[in-house]
């Protein structure tokens, strides 16, 4: 389409980010044999094949509807698809990593404060599910099967102040709950060896000092890095540490909300999905989430700014609280209490 408002309505995302994901993946899908034509026996070029792939990720039409919609074979938008997934992983990982240096961290560090005044927060955690239909009478799909009686597969997620996902891991059934998957993740591994959020610390008061850590809700441990809710605060500093800690968490809930609205093919139920492939379409959806972000793309403005992520999902509530964590709560809810919110 040589029209610009054409382009973006059927894309989502504007000519000048869709030109640089042609450039990320471009030499991969050159590289391989160039045998897919359209039906009227036209080969795709790289940019062609991009704009398939793009269309079937942010639309959540089926492989059929899709290739209705752009005159293929259903069977060839799912071969595109798959080789874009596979080029976006070989090419654009950079584009989702953990804080590389001090500074950069810092920057993190100041943004998150002027949300609501959490000093030396370095991110927010939080989990969704991306629903799936599988058959029934096959007993071995039963660990799929999560609390509120659906299929589906769990991604937990470490946001940024920007709505940037900053370490992912996605592919654990519905069945685990939010706290098993993380202390089954990478993630918590490197916290608790301490090779993540393991930089500056911040003195609150005299004696009392703040480490790095990230916020989650209820449904998470209590740690000395992971800041969970007062589950049962009193009024005063715990109420008000809880409306700091709610905000802040705000920008995990319109990530994911924004994740699933913008690449739609992870928002409603994925039919009868391949179990090893999905966790790594949703992981190029993220990839894709922070390209827009890194691009500055104009479209995200349009993506409404729901927190409702997980429609129909109740809270989840984790008992496991660290004595040191609690320690760290207590403290940082009390400085807090002698601090107006920015």
């Amino acid at each position: 389409s040589k029209n610009a408002k054409s382009f973006e309505s059927l894309f989502r995302i504007s000519r000048k980010t869709f030109n640089y994901i042609c450039s990320l993946v471009k030499d991969d899908l050159e590289a391989r044999p160039s045998n897919i034509l359209d039906l009227n026996g036209k080969t795709l070029t790289p940019h062609d094949q991009v704009a398939v792939a793009l269309r079937r990720l942010s639309s959540g039409e089926s492989l059929a509807s899709t290739g209705n919609a752009l005159g293929i074979n259903q069977s060839t938008v799912s071969q595109i698809t798959w080789r874009f997934v596979e080029a976006m992983e070989a090419k654009a990982v950079h584009h989702l990593q953990w804080p590389a240096s001090e500074a950069e961290m810092e920057q993190i560090k100041n943004k998150f404060m002027k949300i609501r005044g959490l000093p030396n927060c370095c991110g927010v955690i939080d989990a969704t599910h991306v629903l799936m239909t599988v058959p029934t009478v096959n007993h071995s799909h039963e660990v799929w099967l999560d609390r509120e009686k659906k299929f589906s597969m769990v991604m937990q997620a470490v946001v940024d102040p920007d709505m940037r996902f900053r370490d992912v891991i996605v592919g654990y059934p519905g069945s685990l709950s939010d706290a098993v998957i993380l202390q089954s993740s990478g993630f918590f591994k490197l916290c608790e060896e301490g090779k993540r959020l393991n930089g500056k610390k911040k003195e609150l008061m005299e004696g009392t000092e703040l480490g790095e850590y990230i916020v989650g809700d209820a449904g998470f441990p209590l740690l000395p890095w992971l800041i969970t809710p007062f589950q049962h605060a009193v009024p005063g500093h715990q109420v008000d540490f809880n409306k700091r800690h709610s905000a802040t968490r705000s920008v995990a809930k319109i990530a994911l909300a924004r994740l699933k609205e913008m690449w739609r093919i992870i928002h409603g139920v994925m039919w009868l999905p391949d179990k090893n492939k999905l966790p790594r379409i949703i992981f190029v959806c993220c990839l894709l989430h922070n390209i827009l972000i890194d691009m500055e793309d104009k479209e995200l403005n349009g993506v409404p700014s729901s927190r409702d992520h997980d429609p129909d999902y109740r809270q989840q509530f984790c008992e496991s609280v660290s004595e040191p964590g609690s320690e760290i709560r207590e403290k940082l809810s009390l400085y807090l209490s002698r601090k107006p919110p920015p």
